[in-house]
């Protein structure tokens, strides 16, 4: 099992405290795995597993537990044989109904240490917000990053390098239950697909109540096609118009909502350097995993720039940046990423095949004049970094400490 220490080093400050750890992310990401890490680490600091009270609620023998008041009395039960603090391990919590009310109430009546997960974003809106704000702290939790998916394949095999474990991580992206596929490609594709079409029935149509579920899905499908382009539901409007189907845009940006909500793309506003505020037109977006774009829409490897890009934004926001798109004038910057008061500036190219690909990437940071560091990545192995810019092969961007 890989250990997901960037997770982990995150949670450890908040075990053993009142707060309520919530895991959020998109479905298959792992969650489930980071409970067992932290029962795992429990269990290593002394504590009795026979605290644990563990559910998933989208198992059938929690069937007959989907509301609070069922919830809290199963709870109030395992409390009574439970010695000392007890934990509460309460997987998918978004199937049970009202289920903030309950937790809210376990928090004040039991000395317990809780930890939900949920795939949907507004598991941490309306009524949540409410009941528990200020009393819990969320972790989105990521596929794979190029990280984890090295070290998993080193377990199997020491002698896999970097660079053909890379190639593999472009094709297939970091689902994690991926690893078990072994070299079955239309295996892995099956799965992937699996996962798709579980977010968009489940997360997306089932909690949206969507009746146009081929709408929602050609929406996905542009959104995938187009990931670090720029991005209106005007242009996309025009699109569909194109194709002889009107759809509103106030439907379109609905359904992107939706998406962005059950974590299966990411929107990453746009940020003017001049202006020194966020622009709220012609964002970008990014899928949860490039896995599911190569099972959903294909053309990975010909779309490599594009997916070089959605690699570097996920990697960016695993590691608890705030990211943006920079711009300034008519020059824009892929990323800039923001943390506890540093910055990073990063321009992503697939090779750096002439001088003047040099000079147009390494050119987007001359009216960036403050010194945080400043980065363009690419598949290049020779280094090009020049004028204090530095330049990464994008397999060392990713391993590296920012």
């Amino acid at each position: 099992m890989i250990k997901r220490e960037v997770y982990m080093q995150r949670i450890r400050p908040f075990m053993n405290t009142e707060l309520i750890k919530v895991f959020t992310g998109i479905r298959r990401a792992g969650k489930s795995v980071m409970l067992e890490l932290v029962k795992e680490e429990l269990k290593n600091s002394g504590v009795d597993e026979k605290n644990f009270l563990c559910m998933n609620f989208e198992q059938f023998a929690n069937s007959q537990i989907l509301d609070a008041k069922s919830l809290y009395e199963k709870i109030v039960e395992f409390q009574k044989s439970a010695q000392g603090k007890t934990y509460l391990f309460l997987d998918e919590i978004q199937e049970v109904e009202g289920w903030e009310k309950c937790i809210n109430s376990c928090r004040v009546d039991f000395d317990c240490d809780i930890y939900i997960t949920g795939s949907n974003a507004k598991l941490l809106s309306g009524e949540l917000a409410t009941y528990l704000a200020g009393r819990y702290v969320e972790f989105v939790i990521y596929p794979f990053s190029f990280a984890e998916f090295l070290e998993m394949r080193q377990q199997k095999n020491p002698q896999v390098d970097k660079t053909s474990c890379f190639i593999q991580f472009i094709k297939t992206g970091g689902m994690p239950f991926l690893s078990n596929f072994s070299g079955d490609d239309s295996a892995k594709n099956q799965y992937l697909m699996d996962i798709y079409n579980s977010v968009v029935l489940k997360d997306v149509v089932k909690r949206n109540n969507i009746r146009d579920v081929d709408t929602l899905e050609r929406i996905v499908a542009y959104a995938f096609s187009n990931i670090g382009h720029i991005f209106s539901a005007t242009s996309l409007s025009k699109y569909f118009k194109s194709e002889n189907r009107k759809i509103s845009h106030d439907t379109i940006l609905n359904y992107l909502k939706f998406c962005a909500d059950a974590f299966l793309i990411y929107k990453i506003n746009r940020y003017d350097l001049e202006g020194k505020k966020i622009v709220s037109v012609n964002e970008k977006y990014y899928c949860a995993d490039h896995g599911l774009r190569e099972a959903v829409f294909g053309k990975n490897i010909q779309n490599i720039d594009q997916v070089l890009e959605n690699i570097v934004c996920l990697e960016l926001l695993r590691r608890n940046f705030k990211v943006f798109v920079g711009k300034k004038g008519d020059t824009e910057i892929d990323f800039i990423a923001e943390k506890q008061g540093k910055k990073i500036y990063v321009q992503v190219a697939y090779l750096l095949a002439s001088e003047e690909t040099v000079k147009r990437e390494f050119s987007v940071f001359n009216s960036v004049k403050d010194s945080f560091p400043k980065y363009v990545v690419s598949m290049d192995d020779f280094d090009f970094s020049q004028n204090g810019i530095i330049h990464k092969n994008i397999k060392d961007f990713l391993l590296m400490d920012f």
